[in-house]
């Protein structure tokens, strides 16, 4: 099997400000260590942008690139996104297609938005995935702290066998390609 490690909006204009994501420096060094194992292995890394066209994420400005300390080198690959859903109206399954990926390696940025939308989507294309228990953050909300939020996503996630292939939730030093 082929895998591509897929790293959700790690983007500057969601790592400052009033709502920083829980221990969001841990994470990018984290994803920087996955993504230095995924290159030595050949595996494709695939860095995906939230943009937006209000002032939150703008194509092209300083919070819309990724964020201050997260490794991207120019072998790897890029997608542009408008939902939190990295395959609606984006080139993303073309490419994984296009590099003969058959299973993913996920990360990134909202826990709740962007990563399960995409997980899911993944899992309905019939794409196993690996998330990165540990490698993936959000911010609290009204009824949940960041750590709960993170925590329930990785239950859920991997409780879902509906689609046939199915999530499994792996620390980020067990990852390997």
């Amino acid at each position: 099997m082929t895998a591509a490690l897929l790293v959700i909006d790690v983007q500057q204009g969601l790592c400052e400000g009033d709502e920083v994501p829980l221990a969001h420096h841990e994470i990018i060094d984290r994803i920087n260590d996955v993504a230095g194992k995924a290159r030595t292995a050949r595996v494709p890394v695939i860095f995906i942008q939230h943009e937006s066209a209000d002032d939150y994420l703008p194509y092209g400005s300083a919070r819309w690139h990724l964020a201050d300390g997260l490794t991207a080198l120019d072998s790897d690959l890029r997608v542009r996104k408008t939902t939190p859903d990295s395959f609606f109206g984006t080139t993303l399954e073309a490419t994984l297609k296009e590099h003969g990926v058959t299973h993913l390696v996920i990360c990134g940025m909202h826990t709740e938005y962007c990563v399960d939308t995409t997980t899911r989507r993944a899992l309905a294309l019939g794409y196993p995935v690996r998330l990165i228990a540990d490698g993936h953050t959000t911010v609290s909300n009204a009824a949940l702290s960041a750590g709960q939020i993170i925590h329930h996503h990785n239950l859920t996630l991997t409780g879902i066998s509906s689609f046939g292939p199915r999530v499994r939730a792996v620390p980020a030093a067990d990852i390997t390609f």
